[in-house]
């Protein structure tokens, strides 16, 4: 039976790219593994793999009895059900070590970059293997989604090194006309479910035993979410009554380099402990805050505290 290699909840580019890529390099190191994911392809990733011609991996609900090799998280949050029967071979990923435990030694790759298809690209260096065309280009855009092109606080020089290999070896001439497409197909929300975008890019967090969701919308121009900005409050109403103590919701301007997070919460105080704006409605304007992991996240897991 062929291990999966998996993604998190509610698959952004990355950690679908990230379980194709990864897939093909433990394959051609002599390891049986199918890609997997987590969730279907939100738009901008379904546009990536059309461009290059590239298959969305089996969706899987379950890991019961499975080994697995992990990319793009380490907390259990993310992880879907069966993991405790389950068991981790490897892990690659460019976020904070989460609380997966595992039976046996693994292979863990965790560097802090932007993305982890950059640490994709330098395992393929280590190990020797050619990276395809078509591979490249899915790992290339999601370097610059994660990176919001590079304006992200989370992009290193080790990002923008991958991209140039990567444009070379799947023949992009302008990464940054491509990058652009990208957004604009992800800034289209005209006719979309509000739950569907609320959780196009969406965690859990366990923050000092508060279940904590944190979602990200990013847009070429915030106005282009005047007409689902109430639809989006309300549904992220509903969703913090699933069990939640809060749900925030980013909605990030990558032009103005800001955010306007959405919020509803049994303390709104910890906003203005985590980033010294106090919250008196439901929303508030974050400036230069672009990044949910080195940004929002850690703050917030501070104000929780």
């Amino acid at each position: 039976m062929s291990a999966y290699v998996l993604g998190h909840k509610h698959p952004d580019t990355d950690s679908i790219i990230s379980a194709i890529a990864a897939a093909d390099l433990y394959a051609k190191r002599g390891v049986d593994v199918v890609p997997a994911a987590q969730g279907k392809p939100a738009p901008e990733t379904a546009f990536v793999l059309e461009r290059f011609g590239l298959s969305a991996p089996q969706i899987v609900e379950t890991v019961a009895g499975r080994e697995l090799y992990l990319v793009d998280y380490s907390d259990l949050a993310q992880a879907p059900e069966g993991m405790d029967s389950a068991t981790v071979l490897g892990i690659v990923d460019h976020h904070k070590l989460g609380d997966i435990t595992t039976s046996l030694p693994l292979e863990a790759w965790i560097w802090p970059v932007g993305c982890t298809n950059t640490v994709l690209t330098s395992m393929y260096d280590f190990y020797g293997i050619e990276i395809p065309r078509a591979i490249a280009g899915g790992m290339l855009c999601a370097i610059l989604s994660d990176t919001v092109m590079f304006k992200s606080p989370t992009c290193t020089d080790a990002d923008k090194k991958a991209v140039e290999k990567l444009a070379r070896i799947a023949g992009v001439d302008d990464v940054m006309a491509l990058g652009m497409e990208m957004f604009k197909v992800k800034s289209a929300v005209d006719g979309a479910d509000m739950r569907d975008l609320v959780f196009r890019d969406y965690k859990d967090f366990d923050m000092n035993g508060h279940k904590v969701g944190i979602g990200q919308l990013e847009v070429v121009d915030l106005s282009l979410l005047d007409g689902v900005k109430d639809g989006l409050k309300q549904e992220i109403a509903r969703v913090k009554a699933e069990g939640r103590h809060s749900v925030f919701l980013l909605l990030t301007d990558i032009m103005k380099e800001g955010s306007e997070m959405l919020l509803v919460s049994d303390d709104p105080s910890v906003v203005e402990k985590a980033f010294g704006v106090k919250a008196t409605g439901d929303s508030v304007w974050l400036d230069g805050v672009m990044s949910r992991k080195k940004q929002v996240v850690p703050n917030f897991e501070k104000a929780f505290k």
